[in-house]
């Protein structure tokens, strides 16, 4: 599986993230640090948002498209945080004005069934797994399920555990983001080992 954390201007902590593979999950409220050469995604920073408690703003993803888009591993669809009907609107708004990237998310959220979402998976695509962290844990493998059968790309969000990656793993996960390792410096070690035992590994 492919790691992303957060983006960090940690000088001891940037060559132990380059020298371990991991990729920069960039959110679209911090584009002030460079991504220091590495590899990364685009979050569309809903999830920023509802934790700050303050409304999402377009403004701030389209800047992050129009800096950093074209290059970017993949892009997250913009969502609602545990928003349901709402958020798959938002994102199925959102899905036409991104066609000219390779690779994007669809957001799953607290309630989705996988009828909602499998007309729109194909090879350019695919599933992010957000929601509230207890229905994010109960589905893991149905997601997996789901992406294996559509043939698509899947993506688990706030992974901060080894428990977790073992989790994200067993389900077939393509990758996976946690802020933990540009955080806490004996996080990177102890996440990327259980990364690393992992038997599932794919490239994209």
């Amino acid at each position: 599986m492919i790691p992303y954390t957060s983006l960090t201007g940690n000088k001891r902590r940037i060559p132990k993230l380059r020298e371990a593979g991991w990729r920069f999950f960039v959110s679209a409220t911090n584009l002030t640090k460079s991504t220091q050469g590495f590899q990364y995604a685009i979050d569309n920073g809903a999830w920023t948002a509802f934790r700050k408690g303050i409304p999402w703003r377009e403004d701030q993803f389209v800047r992050a498209l129009d800096l950093l888009g074209d290059e970017a591993d993949f892009i997250v669809v913009p969502d609602i945080v545990e928003g349901g009907a709402d958020s798959l609107e938002r994102t199925l708004e959102w899905l036409p004005r991104l066609e000219q990237y390779r690779l994007v998310l669809l957001p799953v959220q607290d309630g989705f069934e996988p009828c909602q979402v499998i007309p729109y998976l194909s090879d350019r695509v695919g599933i992010f797994l957000g929601g509230s962290t207890g229905w994010k844990e109960r589905t893991i493998p149905l997601w997996g399920r789901v992406a294996r059968e559509a043939q698509c790309y899947y993506h688990v969000g706030r992974v901060n555990s080894m428990r977790r990656i073992y989790r994200c793993a067993a389900a077939g996960a393509n990758s996976f983001d946690g802020s933990s390792p540009a955080i806490f410096p004996d996080k990177l070690a102890r996440l990327d080992v259980a990364r690393r035992q992992t038997s599932f590994v794919f490239d994209y």
